[in-house]
Formats: C-alpha cells, sequence, structure tokens
C-alpha cells in the first residue's frame, strides 16, 4: 500500500489542491485540512468497525448486571433475534455525528500540538522527547472532549433505551433539553474530562514511542500497515484500561436520566458503584470486552489516519509535478 503509485489525473496543481477563492491553500493551511479530513475517515472507520461491542459494552456498565463474556454474547444475540441485524448499530448514526468532529479534531490538534510543543522545547522537526509526548496527546483529547461532549451524551441516551423513546438524534436533544434543561447535556463532563487526560495522552504517547523505536531499529522510517495496527492496538489497550474506571463513572452520570438513578458527582457515583457492585465487578465491568473492542479500534484509527496522511500527501506531489 506505501509503495502505490499516484495516478496521473491531468489536472493542475492550482485545480487539484484545496482551495479559497480559486487560490491554492498555504501549506499550513493545507496541513490543517489533510488532518482534519484524515482523523474524521480514522474516527469514522474504527468506531464503526466495534459498534455492536461498543452498544453492549455501554449497556453493561450502566446496568448493575454482572459482566461475563457468556452474557455479553446473550446480549448481543437475543438484540439480533428481538430487533434485528442492524441494531447493533443502534446509536451509530450519533455515533458518527460525535466521532467524526472528535476524531477530526483531535488528530488535527494533536499534530498542532506536537508543532507548538516542539517549537518551545527546542524540538522543531524532531521527534519530542516523553512528556511533551504525553502533553500533546492529553491536550488533543481535552480539546476534542470539551468541544464535542453534548453529542457524546446523545449517544449514550441512544444506546440504551429502546428506539420508541428517541426516535432521533434531535428528538434526543429537544427531549433532554425541555424535560431535564440544558446543562444536562453537560452531565458526566468532568469524569470524561479526567479520564481523556490519560487516556488520550497514553494513546498518542504510546503509538508515537512504539514509531519512533520501530525507526530507530529497523532504519525504516515508515512502518508497514499491519505494524501501524499492532503499535496502535497496544496504544488503546494501555490507554484504556488507565482510564477505564471513569468511563464507567462518566456512562452513568450521562444514563441517570434515563436509568433511574441520581449520580450527581464522581466521588458519590463511585461510591455507589462499588457499595452496590464491588470495586472491581462495578468499576472495570465490562473492561475485558473493552480489551478485545478498544485495541482494534485504535489501532484502525492510527492506522488509517497515517495512511490517508500520506495518500493525501503523495496525491497533492503527485498533481504539483
Amino acid at each position: 500500500m506505501g509503495n502505490g503509485r499516484v495516478a496521473e489525473v491531468g489536472l493542475t496543481r492550482a485545480e487539484a489542491e484545496p482551495s479559497l477563492h480559486g487560490h491554492a491553500l498555504p501549506e499550513d493551511k493545507r496541513n490543517v485540512l489533510n488532518s482534519l479530513m484524515s482523523g474524521a475517515l480514522a474516527g469514522a472507520v474504527a468506531k464503526t468497525a466495534v459498534a455492536p461491542l461498543d452498544r453492549t459494552k455501554i449497556m453493561f456498565q450502566v446496568s448493575s448486571t454482572r459482566f461475563s463474556a457468556k452474557e455479553a454474547y446473550r446480549l448481543i444475540y437475543r438484540t439480533y433475534l428481538n430487533d434485528g441485524f442492524f441494531s447493533l448499530w443502534r446509536g451509530n448514526s450519533a455515533t458518527m455525528v460525535r466521532v467524526i468532529p472528535y476524531a477530526a479534531i483531535q488528530f488535527c490538534a494533536h499534530e498542532e500540538y506536537k508543532q507548538l510543543l516542539g517549537s518551545y522545547y527546542g524540538f522543531q522537526g524532531k521527534a519530542l522527547t516523553p512528556l511533551p509526548r504525553f502533553l500533546a496527546g492529553s491536550l488533543a483529547g481535552t480539546t476534542a472532549a470539551t468541544l464535542t461532549y453534548p453529542l457524546d451524551l446523545v449517544r449514550a441516551r441512544m444506546a440504551v433505551t429502546p428506539k420508541e423513546m428517541y426516535s432521533n438524534i434531535i428528538h434526543v436533544f429537544i427531549r433532554i433539553s425541555r424535560e431535564e434543561g440544558l446543562k444536562t447535556l453537560y452531565r458526566g463532563f468532568a469524569p470524561t474530562i479526567l479520564g481523556v487526560i490519560p487516556y488520550a495522552g497514553l494513546s498518542f504517547f504510546t503509538y508515537e514511542t512504539l514509531k519512533k523505536l520501530h525507526a530507530d531499529h529497523s532504519g525504516r522510517t515508515e512502518p508497514y500497515p499491519v505494524e501501524r495496527l499492532v503499535f496502535g492496538a497496544c496504544a488503546g489497550l494501555i490507554g484504556q484500561s488507565a482510564s477505564y474506571p471513569l468511563d464507567v463513572v462518566r456512562r452513568r452520570m450521562q444514563t441517570a436520566g434515563v436509568t433511574g438513578h441520581s449520580y450527581t458527582s464522581i466521588l458519590r457515583t463511585m461510591s455507589e458503584i462499588i457499595r452496590e457492585e464491588g470495586l472491581v465487578r462495578g468499576l472495570y465491568k465490562g473492561l475485558s470486552m473493552n480489551w478485545v473492542k478498544g485495541p482494534i479500534a485504535v489501532g484502525i484509527s492510527f492506522t488509517t489516519f497515517d495512511l490517508t496522511q500520506i495518500l493525501l500527501r503523495r496525491w497533492q506531489g503527485g498533481v504539483g509535478r
């Protein structure tokens, strides 16, 4: 894939490159646009691939039912029998509405933060050292989560409710605003940000570190696609394991309005989960499924982003010759 020749398309550079008012965009703006497009595609492909597992995980997270692989399989199978095959992707439209801007913003922000931190720490054009590498990922995740959080709450509501309750994304926004108030759209925001900092930080840190180690030891600047998948899988495994309890807490707080609970703060939510379900069975419920889903999704996401970036650069360079 990495060695494929770009097809000759017979366009001029000004016609082929992204433009504004008929003029080719400057390189920095073109790089931002490339990052946004690559990130959007990466998020959409990754989340769609694991949507049934993600929906099942959320349903266990917001209930007191004990998780096991057998119970997860039964839930998926019952959903398939009762509601049909495509019901396994219920809420995926809301997921796409959130994930596409989230992933686009996160990957684009990560590229920008890498440049800013590289300039600040004196590593412009070189690989960042561990601390700024972690900071770039954390800041990128925090930026994306802050800007798209209401969409995440809507997606969680649609995943755990019957289709009769919420007919579409707009309906969720209208009902929540009317029945629970606009501030409900940011319920669970605090645990989300506290979870995103280690999750995004460790994910990007691990992926970038593994790519650097690979380049140092193999002599190849670009890993093969399968190597990128493995590096991304390792990044997802580490990042999600570190932040998982806060993921459970935010899901409980997001869906409190439809599950009959009144989770009002992180500590109260945690203490209630531990009291009713236990520490491991409560706060780490569904983690084993995440160890399957998470590495697959993150691996696909990082790989899709990198390969799309490479293809865009080669295409833009090819049409300019």
